[in-house]
């Protein structure tokens, strides 16, 4: 074997392992005990299982994910996230309020995490409102994370197409209602009266997995940073449960698509 060959096998094998080197990812299901729309939200029974048990399962079947971790400050959480196989991770009471932003929960946990020694390559934020997303979505965030890679983006977010178009939304004024969004940004008389084709396409995000590398929150303190990623899900998958309307169209939606 000439150098010229011995030179391009070695590099082939650099190549395979790089190429197989094994990514951490962490998920972590943020679940606080003190939900004032539904009392009790997270262990609230639906389609038979309490209702954060629903995503730890689709987690559980995802390869990708090495860990499942369950975030909460509240004890019947924490005994249910362990009964379906999760860790449990416990956040201190003043990092559960309704004001509380998902940056400063995140960001405790991680330090926690690169404290001990355990911070992985990828963290998934998985809400456990969002009953009716399957374990392929999760994995699809993932993926396409990774093979977009760290220097052309800081995170990935599902989407789904706004059920409600902001060209069609008011602001009260005493008596009067005026559109949300002035003329100037939509370029457009009256879009409230134009027929939906006509708007561009919106999305929001829907909750339902988001992925980043540890350092867009401990270093950019932000939970996307400012590439972000997206990728498409449908309407019926996209249910976030908020209130109590959203728990029974979810657990018809979880009937149909069994």
């Amino acid at each position: 074997m000439n150098y010229i060959e011995c030179w391009i096998k070695f590099n082939l094998a650099v190549r395979e392992i790089f190429m197989t080197k094994k990514i951490s990812v962490i998920a972590i299901i943020p679940a606080r005990g003190g939900s004032k729309g539904i009392p009790g939200k997270n262990t609230k029974i639906i389609s038979g299982k309490p209702l954060i048990a629903h995503t730890i399962l689709e987690a559980g079947k995802v390869s990708l994910i090495d860990r499942i971790i369950v975030n909460t400050d509240d004890d019947s959480i924490a005994r249910v996230a362990k009964e379906y196989g999760a860790e449990v991770f416990k956040r201190p009471a003043k990092l559960a309020g309704d004001l509380t932003l998902d940056l400063e929960v995140f960001e405790h946990h991680l330090k926690s995490l690169k404290d001990s020694g355990e911070l992985p390559d990828i963290v998934v934020d998985l809400r456990a409102t969002a009953p009716l997303r399957k374990a392929n979505r999760i994995e699809q965030g993932i993926k396409l994370l990774i093979e977009t890679g760290r220097t052309k983006a800081d995170s990935v977010r599902a989407v789904s197409k706004t059920m409600k178009h902001p060209f069609k939304m008011w602001t009260i004024k005493g008596k009067f209602i005026s559109p949300f969004l002035p003329q100037e940004f939509t370029r457009m008389k009256e879009p409230y009266n134009a027929a939906r084709q006509l708007l561009p396409e919106v999305y929001q995000n829907n909750g339902c997995a988001n992925a980043f590398w540890p350092e867009t929150v401990l270093v950019k303190k932000s939970m996307t940073g400012e590439k972000i990623l997206g990728f498409v899900m449908d309407d019926w998958e996209s249910v976030n449960i908020d209130t109590p309307l959203d728990f029974i169209i979810a657990e018809k939606l979880m009937e149909i698509h069994k």
